[in-house]
């Protein structure tokens, strides 16, 4: 109450805020003593959950990635707008920053297909991948790597590698780190038009591997929009919000990054679950 405000914080007499605000002392002495309502108990509980939360992800949740976190902690179903409400009332708002893309023109040695045409969801694990490497930069000026392979059933990224070096050995690691992971499934895989994924190097280890390889189309980043979006993701909620001044550090960070999407960043598209307990559900 503003009464209660003032007096403490300006050292205003009760009697002069009564005056000004129309109200008796006594009805004012009245609210300061009454019980909280059950609602204002529980308001407070979620305010108290709603901060800790938002420290802990350092403000990449918007309310309602709030929301499913909260109904997990608290083991309830709150509407979204009554989390986004009480976020405001606790002055609490989602971290936003845009994202860059870019593309990079190269002189292929191998073309395939645009095979998956956008068809950007799968029934089964491990049947579509998508790839591609991003950049980020450290220290002064100097850069780092990271290339990623994502599988469009559940959003997990199944393999990463990061280098110091935007070179074949980055993607082919990383594709090694995928294939290893398979038992019998032959996954179309769907890059853009890299020097990497255009190499013959990369061809026979798709080709070893008995999967398809699928590419976007000259200059369409959304060909390979789920890749596109989760370095867009990834930047925002972890690198934008840093600054890092060694290789180690922004290492360091990626995984730890990388670990809390797989396993706690919880996703509505899959019914409030993680990819990696989507991905479990499933096996």
């Amino acid at each position: 109450m503003a009464i209660q405000e003032l007096h403490v914080k300006e050292k205003v007499s009760i009697l002069l805020l009564c005056e000004i605000a129309g109200l008796s002392r006594a009805a004012y002495y009245k609210w300061l003593k009454r019980m909280p309502s059950k609602q204002e108990r529980q308001n407070n509980e979620i305010i108290k959950e709603l901060k800790a939360l938002h420290k802990k992800v350092e403000g990449i949740y918007g309310y309602r990635r709030m929301t499913m976190n909260i109904n997990r902690i608290l083991n309830k179903k709150f509407n979204p707008k009554r989390i986004y409400r009480l976020m405001r009332v606790a002055d609490i708002q989602c971290v936003i920053r845009k994202k860059k893309s870019r593309y990079k023109r190269s002189i292929p040695q191998h073309v395939a297909e645009n095979v998956l045409n956008r068809e950007f969801t799968a029934e089964k694990k491990n049947t579509k991948w998508v790839t591609d490497v991003t950049e980020f930069k450290y220290g002064s000026q100097k850069k780092a790597y990271l290339s990623a392979i994502l599988d469009l059933y559940d959003g997990s990224i199944v393999s990463y590698v990061v280098g110091h070096s935007n070179n074949n050995s980055l993607v082919f690691k990383t594709l090694d780190q995928a294939i290893e992971q398979l038992e019998e499934e032959q996954p179309l895989i769907h890059s853009d038009r890299g020097f990497q994924y255009t190499s013959h190097g990369f061809k026979r280890k798709v080709d070893q591997a008995q999967m398809t390889q699928s590419m976007s189309r000259v200059g369409r980043c959304i060909d390979n929009g789920p890749m596109e979006s989760f370095w867009g993701t990834l930047k925002c909620e972890k690198y934008y919000l840093h600054k890092f001044e060694t290789f180690e550090n922004l290492s360091i960070a990626i995984d730890e990054y990388i670990h809390f999407y797989n396993y706690e960043r919880y996703q509505k598209r899959l019914n409030g679950l993680s990819p990696i307990e989507y991905r479990a559900e499933a096996s």
